[in-house]
């Protein structure tokens, strides 16, 4: 007998279910003939409906037939001895908690204005038509204000119409590559640099050509020495060396682009994070020279869980883009789009950066004099002033392995420039963003601890 009570589940579904752990248990075995509907009805006082539902259901799963003028039968087709698959004990390890976690591009949880966003995004919400599909390049009224917002702060030069909204850096480097591969098949990226641009267009069959950095950013002359109709670049702030190209490089680099029908990606990352100087300019924006892909993103500044980024495209490109993706969606949900818009166009974001470079501006000095007086000289500090992290480099001959160990032992996170570059030296991020200010002298002084344990001994 089946148990069939009031609950929120439909008496149908309950039937349906119990009918069918039965068959799949083999207590109801292949070719047995199911009660009529009728008696069903009758035997659980319940009506033929909800009989003619459990049973359509199973039918249209396959686990009975119909035979004409006869009734329902469990299926001869059906597999009556289930295979049940052991769970085994996966060998993934859960991701560590670390005490102190140095990773270079994060915040504390406390910067991001949680309650603001609530109250911005519940305004957007009522805004926002569900009933149609949304601008596929992003929506439209986000551009605008990234349009504008570009045009003071970056001085990049562009309409509404040149910019795509992606989800995240991999996304807009996926769009770039897709949208170029007719018109070249490899792609000059400075060396060091960052993993992910070599690793998108690995993917989509680019030949990849390292040019060197050198005392002032990019080697040129290794560069007009290949055929690449394309180069990534990171200009206002080398990845990872931070080194700056200065102008007069910086319109040899777009001369290169004009004589040789190439174009140039820019990848901004962290210009509104600069403490020491004024953000430099874009390189997009020198001369209106329609050569350069702008690449940014709000995953320094704001949050790294939105997944927010962005393309500008020069107007040659924007028709190529649209034909290649014309079946594709913008990946950043229409809520978070529209929140950012009204983000913007409020004055919330410029306030934002203020006090986003005033605070990590506090947490990179921190950072600097807990390094200067915990590491005192065994480290030289090759990277500082921008972004949220500081890049240091060993004086001292460090057993890596022992170092290792001993900080997970200890529960101490550090990244090396191998974790996200394809600079092999052991130089060593240690970020700023991801701690509160009272806690970075404090992490600090725990990795120096290790760090100078881990010393070799060359006795």
């Amino acid at each position: 007998m089946y148990k069939l009570k009031k609950s929120a589940l439909p008496l149908y579904i309950q039937l349906y279910t119990q009918i069918k752990e039965d068959i799949i248990n083999n207590i109801l075995k292949a070719n047995t003939k199911l009660p009529s509907i009728r008696k069903m009805s009758s035997d659980y006082k319940i009506s033929k409906t909800t009989v003619e539902s459990a049973y359509s259901q199973l039918y249209a799963e396959g686990y009975i037939e119909s035979h004409p003028q006869s009734g329902y039968y469990v299926s001869k087709d059906v597999i009556q001895n289930f295979t049940n698959f052991p769970i085994k004990n996966s060998n993934q390890q859960i991701e560590k908690i670390y005490k102190y976690d140095f990773y270079q591009a994060r915040h504390s949880e406390d910067v991001f204005p949680k309650k603001l966003w609530s109250k911005l995004h519940s305004k957007a919400i009522s805004s926002i038509n569900f009933g149609s599909y949304p601008n596929k390049q992003g929506d439209l009224s986000l551009r605008k204000e990234l349009s504008s917002y570009l045009s003071k702060s970056r001085a990049v030069i562009c309409d509404e119409e040149q910019i795509v909204i992606c989800s995240g850096f991999s996304d807009s480097m996926f769009i770039i590559s897709n949208i170029l591969k007719e018109f070249c098949s490899s792609i000059a990226i400075e060396y060091p640099g960052y993993k992910v641009v070599q690793e998108v267009f690995s993917l989509q069959n680019y030949k990849i050509t390292n040019i060197p950095i050198l005392r002032n950013g990019i080697d040129l002359k290794a560069l007009k020495q290949t055929k690449s109709k394309l180069i990534y670049v990171t200009p206002s702030h080398q990845y990872p060396t931070g080194k700056t190209i200065p102008i007069s490089k910086r319109i040899d680099l777009i001369n290169w682009a004009c004589d040789n029908d190439a174009y140039i990606i820019e990848d901004d990352y962290d210009s509104e994070l600069s403490y020491n100087n004024k953000p430099i300019p874009s390189l997009q924006g020198i001369n209106d020279n329609q050569r350069v892909i702008y690449s940014g993103t709000f995953s320094k500044a704001l949050s790294p869980a939105i997944r927010v980024s962005y393309i500008v495209l020069p107007k040659k490109l924007i028709s190529m883009y649209k034909k290649i993706f014309y079946f594709s969606f913008s990946g950043v949900p229409i809520d978070i789009q529209k929140s950012l818009e009204l983000f913007i166009k409020e004055g919330y974001w410029d306030k934002h950066i203020r006090k986003m470079r005033t605070l990590n501006k506090k947490k990179h000095d921190l950072m600097k004099k807990a390094i200067k007086e915990y590491l005192e000289n065994s480290v030289e500090i090759i990277r500082e002033g921008s972004g949220l992290t500081i890049l240091i480099k060993s004086k001292i001959n460090i057993n890596w392995e022992k170092l290792h160990l001993l900080l997970e032992e200890k529960s101490i996170k550090v990244y090396s420039t191998t974790y996200d570059s394809n600079l092999n030296d052991n130089t060593i991020y240690l970020g700023f963003g991801g701690f509160k200010e009272d806690e970075i002298s404090i992490a600090v002084k725990s990795f120096a601890t290790v760090w100078f344990q881990s010393i070799k001994n060359t006795n």
